[in-house]
Order: C-alpha cells, then sequence, then structure tokens
C-alpha cells in the first residue's frame, strides 16, 4: 500500500485537494451569522483535538525536529492554517467568487518560484507547458459564465470596479498556502504526516484564538448556534483531518512543484460541487467550457503523476537552505 501511495502520490494530493472543496457547502451555512475568525477557530479545535492522541504518540520524533524545522512548521501553522484560511473565508464573505478564483490561480505560480528558491526545486522543460495548461483548464472551469468569444478575459475586469478588500484577501491567502506547500514538502524530510498535520493545527490555535479575542474579546465566542454543531463537525472531519492527513501523507513523496498543480482540483472540485442538485450542491448551470477545462486539468494531473518518476526533477548540488547551513 506504502509503494501504490508514493508512486501515485500526485494524484492522492489532487484527491485530498478535492476533499479539500467540500469545505465550501459547510463553510456558506456558517458565514451567514459568523466572522471568519470564529469558524476558523473552532473548526481548528476539533481538529486538534482529534488529533491530539496522535500528536502525544509522535512527540519523540517532534522533539528531535531541527531549528529550521520548526520555523517551517510555525509559518505553515500560522500562515497557511490560521491567517490564510481566514482571509480566504473572508473574501468568499463579500461573495465575490469569481474575483476570489481569478486571484488563487496565482498560488501555483507562487509555489513553484519558493520551491526553486527554498527547496531548489528545478522542473525539465515539458513541466512549464503542463503548467500553462492547468492555468487555462482551471480558468475555463470557474470563469466559464463570464467568458465570451468576443471577451475571453471579461472576469478581470471585476479585479478593477473597486473590489480591492476580496482581491487582496484571496491573494494573501494564495501566497500563503502556496508557501505552506513548500515549507510543508521541507519539513516531511524531518517529521511524519501525522507529527505534520498535528503541528499544523496545534500551533494555529494560539494564533486563530488572539484573531478572535483581538478584535471582539470573550463576546466572539457568544455567537455559536446548536445548528452549527453538524457543519463544525463536517467541515472539521472531511476538508480537515481526512484531506489534511492523506495531502501531508501524499506531499511527502511528491515535490512541492508538482503538488501546487494537483492542488488546482481544489477550486474545480468546488464548482462541480456547484453543479448538483441541493442539499449537496447549488443546482448551477453545466457550460462546455467547464467540461472541457476538467477534463484538461485532469489529464494533466495524470501525466505529471505518470512522469514523476520517469523523469525526477534536475537538482541543485545544494538547496538554498543547505547552503545557509554551512
Amino acid at each position: 500500500m506504502n509503494r501504490l501511495i508514493d508512486r501515485y502520490s500526485v494524484v492522492l494530493v489532487a484527491i485530498a485537494a478535492t476533499l479539500w472543496a467540500s469545505d465550501v457547502y459547510f463553510r456558506n451555512q456558517l458565514v451567514k451569522h459568523l466572522t471568519a475568525p470564529e469558524i476558523v477557530v473552532l473548526e481548528d479545535a476539533l481538529v486538534a483535538l482529534f488529533l491530539l492522541p496522535a500528536l502525544l504518540r509522535s512527540w519523540p520524533e517532534v522533539r528531535k525536529l531541527g531549528l529550521r524545522g520548526w520555523i517551517a512548521v510555525i509559518l505553515i501553522a500560522a500562515g497557511a492554517q490560521a491567517v490564510a484560511t481566514v482571509l480566504f473565508t473572508k473574501s468568499f464573505s463579500y461573495g465575490i467568487y469569481s474575483e476570489t478564483f481569478v486571484l488563487y490561480q496565482t498560488q501555483p505560480l507562487i509555489a513553484i518560484s519558493l520551491a526553486w528558491i527554498v527547496l531548489g526545486e528545478r522542473r525539465r522543460a515539458w513541466f512549464w507547458p503542463a503548467v500553462a495548461v492547468a492555468v487555462v483548464a482551471v480558468y475555463l472551469v470557474l470563469q466559464a459564465p463570464s467568458i465570451t468569444l468576443q471577451q475571453p478575459f471579461a472576469p478581470f475586469s471585476a479585479l478593477q470596479q473597486g473590489r480591492l478588500e476580496a482581491g487582496l484577501y484571496a491573494l494573501g491567502a494564495a501566497a500563503l498556502w502556496a508557501s505552506g506547500t513548500v515549507l510543508g514538502r521541507y519539513a516531511l524530510g524531518s517529521v511524519s504526516f501525522w507529527s505534520m498535520t498535528s503541528l499544523r493545527f496545534t500551533l494555529a490555535l494560539p494564533v486563530l484564538l488572539l484573531l478572535v479575542l483581538i478584535p471582539e474579546g470573550a463576546a466572539g465566542f457568544t455567537h455559536y448556534q446548536a445548528q452549527d454543531v453538524p457543519n463544525f463537525l463536517g467541515i472539521a472531519l472531511i476538508p480537515g483531518l481526512l484531506a489534511l492527513l492523506l495531502y501531508y501523507r501524499a506531499l511527502s513523496k511528491t515535490p512541492a512543484s508538482l503538488a501546487t498543480i494537483a492542488e488546482m482540483a481544489f477550486p474545480v472540485a468546488a464548482t462541480v460541487i456547484a453543479w448538483g442538485p441541493p442539499p449537496l450542491g447549488f443546482h448551477q448551470p453545466v457550460y462546455a467550457a467547464q467540461i472541457v477545462g476538467t477534463v484538461l486539468l485532469l489529464g494533466v494531473i495524470l501525466f505529471l503523476g505518470w512522469t514523476k518518476e520517469k523523469t525526477p526533477p534536475v537538482r541543485q548540488e545544494s538547496t538554498p537552505l543547505e547552503l545557509a547551513a554551512s
């Protein structure tokens, strides 16, 4: 089983990203009466509680984590888990989903650049056409309702119509999640995926508590309702616990520059959920461009998975982190 997971790790990253998309359904029910920090702090606390036995069991391994490993884990917890999730939820609260997902597509470009700078990953020439196809594919899926032959880039006009706040929140989330992919790949060289997932949620909790307490005080924890319980359990167990465990297990055997392309399955899966009938979907219409984009992205992900071991990455003799340490 481990060999199978290692061989198809790129595809499994995409499956984990698909599970993240289920958070759209749960989160949409909560943003009606809760702020972004209020949602994320309880979600994080539940997952941290579920993973507490795993963290205690793996503590001897965690204690051996070096200084640079701890820095990477803390940045992931504070940035990719705490602040990025709040920013993305806040961007969604404006109801401008098109703009949010346009800017989300900057994530792979940021992650690929960071993978080169931090990890020393350099891909072969065929990788860049695959990236271009993946970005176009996701654009087709997310922006199909706004695209016409006369105005193929019409969605970008939304970025120029005074919606600066939503755009900045989305862009900030994309940058932090991109850094989380790269730093997670680095940290997994020292700890197991169980430890990495546990540390991500546990270390993010103090940051999230501050994000609620500073602006609202203790009153920030008085807005929860009994009917929120199923949504919080759903968001904690599926896109939280299950998806992150699978993601870090697959990422441990996947170069960050490949993983970030596979993660683009997240916005595509969110769109697929929107196609479905209530209560699991939002019954939105399906466009031909979305079908084409979905097929193209699946093709790119399968291609990257197939070539991962046949054409390993060209690496520098030493990564920038190794050079800095020497």
